[in-house]
């Protein structure tokens, strides 16, 4: 019998990719490794000839694709010698560097929006033992606060301004590019912070064959980090960017001060990765994009009841507007589409609830009962 060599992580995966030294003390929780799952039904509705694929990073260890970026940036805070990190939050980021801090012996400090904040994801920080601090303010109030104590304290940021979670989160591009064997014609993601859809970039700019334009680029967008070998792949994907409607400086082409949105995850006016991300954008002759609410659950639910895919409600902005522009056209038919889904569904369970159309039917403890519930409902 041959035993498959067992998956320890990305950072042991793509080590020759990225920043760290033989003797760095990795912390992982085996992150990354996520399906890239192919949509069957979906495509059939649209009558399009286009090929869908969603990498579902709901199945990282925190249950988002900050695990990616937080391996990395906690693996450097510690070889640096911090004792605590501290981070601004929507939700996910405060999860993932609890979990991440726990697994190495360190506080996490997690500054979240007091009252904007899924349930299951503030479960998560609380429970992983950070110290939370709800700020009464959004997350960019709480941000601006991390900038300033950590000149003051001695704590390590590990928002996506810190330069190793880009490194750590542009692994799922190199798994997309494995897995399909080129880059997608087209990726599509949700914009908040903007930090994931410039490491994404990062990473389809390392696997594509080197020239002196992908070089500089990409060292540009990395403080220097980037670690470059042979090419895999010939072509780079156009890259897009959805923001919720109460959320989109990108779209406003300003920052936004109050920004409202069910997706909490991308309920971000003020981007750190705001120069980056436009930069990809014009790169990658791609764009930017807003969907309303209403859009934005329609497509969670329709992937959960079609596809049996069950993501946050951020994470259905990049189905929900690359299912538009596939039916207006602009992605053209013959594509192949890559829409990343960034957290689990059950990040956020009271709002899946409250648009579930099938309600829970309570019945006797009877034969009769449950064949007449069933025989009702075929």
């Amino acid at each position: 019998m041959t035993f498959r060599q067992r998956y320890t992580g990305l950072i042991d995966r793509y080590r020759d990719r990225l920043p760290i030294h033989d003797d760095t003390r990795i912390i992982s929780l085996g992150e990354g490794n996520t399906p890239l799952i192919r949509l069957h039904h979906i495509p059939k509705m649209l009558g399009k000839e286009v090929d869908i694929y969603v990498k579902y990073e709901g199945l990282n260890p925190t249950g988002s694709f900050k695990d990616r970026g937080m391996t990395m940036a906690v693996t450097k805070a510690v070889e640096e010698g911090s004792r605590a990190i501290i981070c601004a939050s929507t939700g996910n980021t405060s999860a993932a560097a609890a979990a991440y801090a726990a697994r190495a012996g360190i506080t996490a400090f997690v500054l979240i929006p007091e009252g904007k904040i899924a349930q299951g994801k503030l479960a998560q920080a609380m429970m992983h033992g950070s110290i939370v601090l709800q700020v009464q303010g959004n997350f960019d109030a709480g941000m601006k606060l991390v900038k300033e104590v950590a000149e003051e304290a001695p704590v390590t940021i590990v928002n996506s301004i810190n330069p190793y979670r880009l490194q750590g989160q542009k692994t799922a591009a190199f798994e997309i590019v494995e897995e399909l064997g080129r880059a997608p014609d087209y990726h599509c993601l949700p914009v908040g912070n903007a930090g994931n859809i410039t490491a994404h970039w990062i990473g389809y700019c390392e696997y594509s064959r080197r020239d002196d334009e992908i070089v500089t680029h990409a060292c540009a967008f990395c403080e220097g980090h980037c670690r470059f070998g042979g090419g895999i792949t010939g072509n780079r994907p156009k890259m897009v960017g959805y923001q919720a409607s109460g959320s989109a400086p990108f779209l406003r082409g300003a920052m936004v001060d109050n920004p409202e949105t069910v997706a909490t995850a991308i309920r971000i006016g003020h981007p750190q990765s705001w120069g980056q991300a436009w930069r990809v954008q014009e790169e990658s002759n791609g764009w930017f994009d807003e969907c309303s609410d209403a859009e934005i659950l329609a497509a969670q639910k329709l992937l959960a009841e079609k596809e049996g895919i069950f993501c946050e409600p951020a994470s259905a902005t990049s189905v929900s507007g690359a299912l538009r522009d596939i039916e207006r056209g602009r992605i053209p038919e013959g594509s192949t589409v890559v829409c990343t889904l960034t957290g689990h569904g059950l990040k956020d369970p009271d709002t899946a609830i409250k648009q579930s159309t099938r309600p829970v039917l309570t019945i006797p403890a009877e034969l009769d009962a449950v064949k007449r519930a069933i025989l009702g409902n075929l």
